[in-house]
């Protein structure tokens, strides 16, 4: 609840015209519109003045010449009691009011155009640390972040949220999928916010689920969920959350509580985490298949040659894009490091180890509480047959040549910066991780 002052207050700059008179704060008058009148007190004396759509009018004049105002003045106006009675004080010792007898007799017009002018300079805001383009704002009214919560039409804005939702999870979803989605969806609380991205623009279909009427629902044909994620999940959208899921459609979760989970990567500290995967199904690094013997884990072998270093990429410090989890933090740095035009999201995996650190510790996979990967292609077959090749075969050409892409824009910009800080990188090897896209299973 916001506390009003006892006895409210405001300051003009006198500037050329204000003998005509002088417009008065909305806020200043809130109570008292219907007031004719107003009660104008400085130096033992008082004034009637005629208050005219919230302007002193009539008396004002006199008011003005009684007091000797002037150009360059500052004049600060407190309310007095309970009718519209107003103390007026001048200001003569304010930056732009100190010369006020220079101004008074020598009458320069130009002398007074740049004190008025040093005037409006002194009185604008402009607060650098601010969010850019709210410079021009105080502080007390940037609202730098937002979120998904739903609220009312009506009543109290601050009784709409009997609860707020502590995580985030999405899904990027066909109604083919719907019933996959409607299990998965059960799997979380209603500490998590549903944000569904219909990949097939179809989001009435949803509506037989009592859940979907909670839930987010935002619609662009043929997009991936990183295509969605870089433009609905800015990091000061979905600042409230603690953990932010963005998984795929066709995930089986008979094995997965999402609570459960969250106390887990909560214990083991996980900033970057994702279930294990059942090695029934659909698994393509060995880092990701679940192990029956903990909680969780960080480290994995894989085949000689893999990995240059056992604590980076696919050996450690890795998760794969179909269920990935971060929390706000994580997601603030790969917010930033999803590229706009590569949609797919391929080779992000090898590159998630960027934002923490120490990445071999803080990235990990949940083994007890796993999911299933379903494998179905739903996008992959999204795209357009052409040149006698079917429509996967054109999607799963650009993932590869995305993940290329996207591997040299990392190295060329750690080149660019290790060369604006007068780092010699000519003995420097930057060696992408190796592995060949044509080799990897899309997801």
């Amino acid at each position: 609840m916001k506390v009003l002052p006892k006895k409210p207050h405001f300051f003009k700059p006198i500037l050329p015209g204000f003998k005509d008179g002088l417009k008065i704060p909305v806020d200043f008058l809130k109570g008292y519109k219907h007031m004719k009148n107003a009660i104008l007190r400085s130096a033992g004396k008082k004034w009637v003045v005629k208050l005219k759509c919230g302007r002193l009018e009539d008396n004002w004049k006199i008011f003005a010449e009684d007091v000797n105002l002037q150009l360059g003045d500052i004049l600060v106006f407190r309310h007095e009691g309970d009718m519209l009675n107003i103390t007026a004080s001048i200001v003569s010792n304010f930056p732009i009011a100190r010369d006020r007898n220079n101004i008074v007799s020598s009458q320069n017009h130009t002398d007074s155009s740049i004190k008025i002018q040093n005037a409006t300079e002194q009185l604008k805001i402009w607060v650098p640390s601010n969010p850019k383009g709210a410079e021009r704002l105080p502080p007390g009214l940037v609202a730098s972040e937002s979120d998904y919560y739903l609220r009312r039409l009506w009543g109290n804005p601050s009784e709409d949220l009997p609860s707020k939702p502590k995580c985030l999870v999405t899904f990027t979803v066909g109604v083919k999928q719907k019933h996959n989605i409607d299990a998965a969806v059960k799997k979380f609380s209603n500490d998590f916010t549903i944000l569904l991205f219909h990949y097939d623009g179809k989001t009435t279909e949803w509506d037989e689920f009592e859940w979907s009427k909670r839930a987010i629902h935002v619609s662009a044909h043929k997009q991936t969920k990183w295509w969605y994620a870089k433009r609905f999940l800015h990091p000061d959208i979905v600042s409230p959350y603690d953990y932010i899921f963005i998984w795929d459609e066709d995930l089986g979760v008979e094995h997965f509580d999402a609570n459960e989970y969250i106390k887990l990567v909560k214990k083991h500290g996980l900033e970057i985490s994702q279930p294990g995967l059942d090695p029934r199904k659909g698994t393509t690094w060995p880092m990701t298949i679940r192990r029956g013997n903990g909680e969780v884990h960080t480290l994995t072998e894989e085949k000689p040659g893999k990995c240059a270093d056992p604590h980076l990429p696919p050996c450690a410090a890795f998760v794969e894009i179909m269920a990935p989890v971060f929390s706000r933090d994580a997601w603030r740095c790969v917010w930033h490091m999803i590229q706009n035009d590569l949609i797919h999201g391929w080779g992000l995996d090898f590159a998630l180890h960027k934002c923490v650190e120490p990445a071999h510790e803080k990235i990990g996979v949940v083994d007890a509480q796993w999911i299933l990967h379903q494998s179905v292609p739903s996008l992959g077959n999204e795209g357009q047959a052409k040149d006698g090749k079917a429509a996967w075969r054109g999607v799963r050409e650009r993932c590869e040549k995305e993940w290329s892409m996207f591997q040299s824009r990392v190295e060329n910009a750690e080149k660019d910066y290790y060369i604006s800080k007068g780092i010699d990188t000519s003995n420097f090897t930057f060696k992408s991780n190796g592995i060949d896209p044509s080799n990897f299973i899309s997801h």
